[in-house]
């Protein structure tokens, strides 16, 4: 009897991890283009590439969307992952190309924000999305970044308002030459800031370096202040903050790229950190990719 109950665990549970327990899983891979907004432009006049994954099988479903960091590759190993892992939860899911190798102010960021998101042209990045057979943007877009990608990402319910939440890492409110504040802040953007979940590494030099800078720019990112030694302050939806400890990621760094494998900023853009990569605790990728999952209809 015993035998006969393992073995029917064994099987639901070799069942459950291919279907991954009712999420999508057979994906097919598709490209497309945009008009976005180029080097130091103000206007929509560059041609950038749009990578993504949608589900394989027939139905409609909402839209994810994430954007790289400054000078990173825009389908690198981070933003594949994520991708990939939103196409398999059932989403039409998609990294787009921006002109990253320059940072900027708030009307630089702006703008790049602007061209990827406006429902309005039919050549935005997410026009081009929504237009797609299986893609349904009235069930919602959520969309997710780093560093710069992670401004846009924030910044991106000011252009569309189907945008329903956003989950960025490394985000600040000062990057070292650059006061975002203005555009940034809590109470300063479209976005509310219960439909945000910044995750930022206690060591990140583009945010201050330690855990208290990261700690303060979070706190005006979101709004949300649970005290001077809090690594975390989130709202009963878990939208809110997280600072991830260096003791947290495998080289024992947790900088601004505390997703990649080693090597902080300088390390390859092409290996990931194995916890955030496939782990569940809640500052990890796959914790927060279905955070997202909870603002938008299936």
């Amino acid at each position: 009897m015993k035998t006969r109950i393992f073995h029917a665990l064994r099987v639901a549970g070799a069942l459950c991890a291919s279907v991954l327990c009712g999420a999508v899983t057979a994906q097919s891979n598709f490209t497309a283009s945009y008009t976005g907004a180029g080097y130091g432009a103000s206007t929509c006049n560059s041609s950038y590439n749009i990578s993504g994954m949608e589900p394989g099988a027939a139905g409609k479903y909402p839209v994810f969307v994430y954007m790289v960091g400054t000078y990173e590759t825009y389908n690198n190993a981070s933003a594949t992952e994520a991708v990939k892992r939103m196409a398999a939860k059932g989403y039409v899911a998609a990294t787009i190309e921006y002109a990253s190798s320059t940072f900027g102010t708030c009307s630089n960021i702006g703008a790049k924000a602007s061209c990827a998101f406006n429902p309005d042209s039919a050549a935005s990045a997410i026009s081009q999305l929504c237009t797609r057979g299986k893609a349904d943007c009235s069930k919602g877009i959520v969309v997710g970044g780093f560093s710069q990608g992670a401004i846009m990402a924030i910044l991106a319910k000011n252009y569309d308002s189907r945008v329903q939440a956003a989950y960025a890492i490394g985000a600040g409110v000062q990057y070292t030459n650059y006061d975002l504040r203005a555009c940034v802040a809590n109470g300063n953007r479209s976005l509310p800031s219960d439909r945000l979940l910044a995750v930022n590494g206690e060591k990140d030099s583009f945010n201050g370096g330690n855990a208290a800078a990261a700690r303060s720019q979070l706190q005006e990112v979101t709004g949300m202040n649970c005290g001077s030694t809090a690594y975390g302050c989130q709202a009963a939806n878990n939208s809110g903050w997280l600072i991830v400890k260096n003791s947290q990621v495998s080289d024992l760094s947790a900088d601004h790229c505390y997703m990649r494998l080693s090597g902080d900023c300088y390390g390859s853009g092409l290996s990931l950190d194995a916890g955030w990569k496939s782990g569940t605790q809640n500052w990890q990728l796959e914790n927060n990719l279905n955070w997202l999952t909870g603002f938008t209809t299936k």
